[in-house]
């Protein structure tokens, strides 16, 4: 019996599962049924080429027919069903809000914990629920206790939010704030290992690690640097906002210190929902981003004093968790890669377009880079909308300068296709 189906008959069916209260979505889940039955036996490589298995998939998904949303990155759409829980609950609040949502729906944080906990593979009491992975690492960032001289070590190619966070801190508290600077893609993980190690000073306390890059894609090996840093006394924490419900694995297995990510990207959560991991014996030592009236506790719940805030999307992200399971986290992170590489292969093949991302499994997923010889990413990125009615992001920042496409479960062979085709056309007419 796969770990899908243990999950589905342990929360009592597939309808249970889904949470099905309208007619709608007790037809799809019947259509799911149906072809995930078919699906049995298969591989998550095999499934992943599917395309019966996850046209049902895509039916779960409310999203606008008349455009292409290639920057899942950004933020990703919830599927129908966490949606209206979403919109359940908020009824529920709106009926008499201090009595349902402090009385009723506060107490549903604890199973929504539990299932971020079953998901992450670790215990309840290590996991934290807010409403970003900006949220979550800041807490981290300025609840540390750094002393003047201590160094932290990041990259460039960082998210901007902890790079801010991290030089706040300098000017605040005189920290170290130390930056590598990589030019992705990197198909060599002792490479990336070995620059860590050799900024380590005396003074390293920790080991900043963006699991995967946000602006191309790059998997950075988390697990080796965790190790090294380890060896050297050094803790590490890791952003996890595109890793966390897209690639398959358990938060412990990482050997990190500290996790923090967003729930409203590949996990398909409301938007406005986040959560940190910290492991158990670290807690104590870190502060509280937000006022608690015991911040040397060692209850990771005191870093959820975030005063009144948004218990019907809190509430959503279980269904986010049922659905995501239900596809199988395997099958989701396969299908998320093959897609990346459906299109980016193609386009590789495209006089005047560039790859900025690794093909190779190990190294990437969803997000892949892309540009066109003499176009700056602003110009591709508009000349894609315009034209095509396709989304995207132009990326530029450091040294990376790129239109960053992230395709989703719910994305569309014939959407790819539809991008491939219009940067042929615009490579063509670029090149004159």
């Amino acid at each position: 019996m796969t770990e899908r189906r243990k999950f589905i008959q342990k929360i009592a069916g597939l309808t249970a599962a889904f949470s099905a209260p309208s007619l709608l979505q007790q037809a799809w889940a019947a259509n799911w049924e149906q072809v995930n039955q078919k699906a049995q036996g298969l591989s998550p490589q095999e499934i992943a080429t599917d395309e019966d298995y996850w046209s049902v998939i895509q039916q779960a998904y409310t999203v606008n027919p008349n455009m292409v949303n290639l920057n899942n990155g950004g933020v990703s759409p919830a599927p129908r069903v966490v949606q209206e829980a979403v919109e359940r609950f908020n009824q529920l609040s709106n009926e008499a809000p201090s009595y349902y949502m402090w009385r009723i729906l506060d107490q549903g944080r604890e199973p929504v914990r539990y299932k971020l906990a079953t998901l992450a593979g670790c215990s309840p009491d290590e996991i934290a629920i807010n409403r970003n992975a900006t949220e979550a690492l800041n807490t981290v960032i300025f609840g540390y206790p750094f002393k003047a001289g201590d160094e932290v070590i990041g990259t460039k190619q960082d998210y901007p939010n902890m790079i801010q966070a991290y030089r706040q801190r300098a000017l605040r508290d005189g920290i170290v704030y130390t930056q590598l600077s990589f030019d992705f893609p990197i198909e060599d993980d002792n490479t990336i290992v070995a620059a860590f190690e050799k900024a380590i000073t005396p003074n390293t306390k920790l080991i900043h690690i963006t699991h995967i890059i946000n602006w191309v894609g790059q998997i950075m090996p988390v697990k080796k640097i965790a190790a090294m840093a380890h060896a050297h006394g050094i803790e590490v924490i890791v952003d996890g906002a595109h890793s966390f419900g897209l690639l398959d694995f358990k938060i412990p297995d990482l050997g990190c210190d500290y996790f923090g990510t967003s729930l409203h990207k590949f996990l398909s959560a409301p938007i406005g929902s986040g959560m940190l991991w910290i492991a158990k014996d670290k807690i104590e030592k870190i502060w509280p981003l937000l006022c608690n009236d015991k911040p040397h506790s060692a209850d990771i719940r005191k870093f959820e004093t975030l005063g009144t805030r948004s218990f019907p999307i809190e509430q959503g992200i279980g269904e986010a968790v049922n659905f995501h399971m239900a596809i199988g986290p395997k099958r989701k992170e396969e299908r998320v890669r093959y897609l990346k590489n459906y299109w980016a292969t193609k386009a590789a093949q495209i006089p005047g377009v560039k790859i900025h991302t690794s093909l190779k499994d190990k190294y990437a997923c969803g997000i892949c880079g892309v540009t066109i010889d003499g176009m700056t990413p602003a110009a591709l990125d508009s000349a894609l909308y315009t034209g095509y009615k396709i989304h995207t992001v132009g990326i530029v920042w450091e040294n990376i300068s790129c239109v960053r496409i992230t395709p989703h479960v719910y994305t569309r062979l014939d959407d790819l296709d539809k991008l491939v085709a219009a940067l042929t056309e615009i490579a063509a007419k670029q090149k004159g």
